[in-house]
């Protein structure tokens, strides 16, 4: 039996999919990753992207941060791929019970999915941190500098920044989500950034798959593991 068997297999009879996803997601739909070779912390910059996308560098530095922010992170023309597109057509069968993601670009959403955990918010939505008026991410798209609220106040991205903590909300129902799974799929993710890679731990269930494109510390718990791209396997199924 090869390993899209076994995997076939495992997804027919599933009734309560989590799906649990990084970067590596959404590599196919032109969006860059950060680790890879070619990732964002591989390019040359006056700071480090880990210095930019920090709560004390959006503070201090402002323009700076935005300078960067509207030329890496902002990947508006991206269009969900076979990934996204499959695990919406599951959950429309009933057979996923809700994705949890790493990633901000709001992909998800766009192929259809419903429930969505985003761990790490979305460059989708942004507020004024002075009266908390929100904005979409055409205003950050389209000014020039620091964006400011019409009350003056700066505008924020809802990403977690690095120092900032995780949505509790978010993360309590994504934790609930996946202890109740019957088949955790793990996929497009190094599982190397904390808290979010422990989450996975939580599982309980009859399988956890694992598909990434390079070995994770996690390989040796997963019952499956396929080293592909996301949207190619599953595009299988």
């Amino acid at each position: 039996m090869t390993d899209f068997d076994q995997l076939r297999e495992i997804i027919d009879k599933a009734q309560r999919i989590v799906f649990f996803g990084g970067a590596g997601v959404s590599t196919e739909s032109g969006i860059p990753d950060f680790r890879s070779a070619e990732g964002l912390y591989h390019q040359k910059y006056d700071y480090p992207p880990e210095e930019i996308l920090s709560h004390t560098f959006f503070m201090n530095k402002p323009e700076e941060f935005y300078r960067f922010y509207r030329d890496k992170m902002l990947c508006l023309t991206a269009k969900p791929n076979k990934a996204h597109l499959k695990l919406a057509e599951w959950e429309r069968e009933g057979k996923l019970r809700s994705v949890v993601t790493q990633n901000i670009d709001g992909l998800h959403q766009a192929a259809g999915s419903k429930r969505v955990h985003e761990l790490h918010g979305s460059v989708l939505r942004n507020h004024c941190m002075k009266c908390g008026k929100p904005y979409g991410v055409e205003k950050i798209a389209q000014s020039e500098g620091v964006p400011t609220c019409s009350c003056g106040g700066i505008i924020k991205p809802d990403v977690v920044l690095y120092e900032e903590p995780l949505p509790e909300d978010t993360v309590m129902q994504a934790l609930d989500d996946i202890r109740q799974a019957d088949v955790l799929i793990v996929a497009g993710t190094s599982l190397t950034v904390y808290p979010a890679a422990s989450y996975i731990r939580y599982f309980g269930g009859d399988h956890m798959i694992l598909i990434n494109r390079d070995a994770t510390p996690y390989d040796h718990i997963a019952d499956l593991v396929i080293h592909d791209k996301v949207g190619e396997v599953l595009s299988h199924l």
